[in-house]
């Protein structure tokens, strides 16, 4: 392990151990705000602090393996050699680990998000594809345990949809989707196609952020006119009789929002001035994602549309990620929702770019 590395961990220990020393103090009301900030400190710093001990303990024993595999004795070097084979194994990954720990963890990665899907070029057979997308990440939010809610929805004329834009909340929601963001391409036999010629079509998805309390953004009234009007999804003959449905405009930017999935006006309006911040702080976010890392693979949560990153190749049964050059032929298994091993390469990537932008 780098010296520097090992002073950071070293004071980030001393920290831990001096917040335990303050929050054991008997003289700290209990009920103030410092000791709310303390014990907030402490929980951020408890598992690297508690990594960190089991890797000094784990160097120690390697020290004592290494010792033994000097012993004058044939039987106890062999024993000595095997184990510390075994430990340099577990010390290596347990300081990639370590190492991660030390990266600054994205504030956004607990957020639930905003996920926006528009078909692109390709007429019907992008907004066919804008659904199948929109189902691939719900049957996948719903093996996460998430919830998904249709805020609007703008249904194609052959099937899927135009524009659908979703609330999905659950455990870290952002962490997992973040890298979505982008352009899908899809290539395809339509099912309009009678000569069975392959058709390339695309579909954008931005993924938002929701703000948090403390977070939220201030947004002068005089800057939004709101307009309401009659919702076009499902719900019956309500939706034709009450204007129910909002759509918000920001007059300073032109960024326009709509939703019309609650009956309640008042709801539908809470909704999408919800959507409207996240939308002002995602554009916030991409300049300054851009300033500061423009030689990223990854831009995360940019909600930068304009970028190709995924190629999903119907007749060859394969999905390519053209960020890190990954492609996996298990276009039926990602397409139902089975994510997994098209994310954590993608995290693990993100990881890297840190890692090396820390100098860790």
């Amino acid at each position: 392990m780098k010296d520097s590395i090992r002073q950071r961990l070293d004071r980030q220990l001393d920290r831990f151990e001096e917040v335990a020393r303050l929050l054991a103090d008997p003289g700290l009301d209990g009920s103030s705000g410092a000791f709310r900030d303390l014990s907030m400190e402490y929980a951020k710093l408890t598992p690297l602090a508690e990594r960190y001990q089991a890797f000094r303990a784990l160097e120690g024993d390697l020290a004592a393996a290494h010792a033994l595999a000097s012993d004058p004795d044939p039987e106890m070097r062999a024993l000595g050699e095997e184990e510390a084979r075994r430990l340099e194994q577990t010390t290596a990954t347990e300081e990639l680990a370590l190492r991660r720990l030390l990266v600054p963890a994205d504030p956004r990665d607990s957020h639930n998000i905003y996920l926006e899907i528009r078909a692109g070029t390709g007429g019907d057979e992008a907004a066919i594809f804008a659904g199948d997308l929109l189902r691939m990440y719900s049957r996948y939010a719903e093996r996460q345990g998430w919830q998904v809610e249709t805020l609007s929805e703008s249904p194609g004329e052959h099937g899927g949809y135009r524009e659908v834009i979703c609330r999905v909340g659950g455990n870290g929601v952002f962490a997992k989707l973040k890298f979505e963001s982008g352009t899908h391409r899809v290539q395809r036999v339509p099912a309009t196609e009678v000569q069975g010629r392959i058709h390339t079509s695309a579909v954008t998805v931005a993924i938002l952020p929701e703000l948090d309390e403390v977070e939220d953004i201030e947004i002068n009234p005089a800057d939004l006119r709101v307009d309401t009007f009659r919702a076009s999804g499902a719900g019956g003959q309500h939706v034709n009789k009450t204007d129910s449905a909002v759509r918000m405009t920001h007059l300073p930017t032109g960024i326009v929002v709509e939703c019309q999935d609650e009956r309640s006006q008042h709801k539908n309006r809470s909704r999408a001035l919800s959507l409207l911040k996240a939308r002002l702080k995602a554009a916030e976010q991409e300049k300054r994602d851009a300033a500061q890392a423009r030689s990223r693979k990854l831009q995360v949560g940019s909600g930068d549309r304009s970028e190709r990153i995924r190629t999903y190749n119907f007749p060859q049964g394969r999905v390519t990620d053209h960020r890190i050059n990954l492609t996996l032929y298990q276009l039926d298994a990602i397409i139902n929702g089975r994510l997994e091993d098209l994310l954590e390469p993608l995290s693990q990537e993100h990881q890297a770019e840190l890692l090396a932008e820390e100098g860790i």
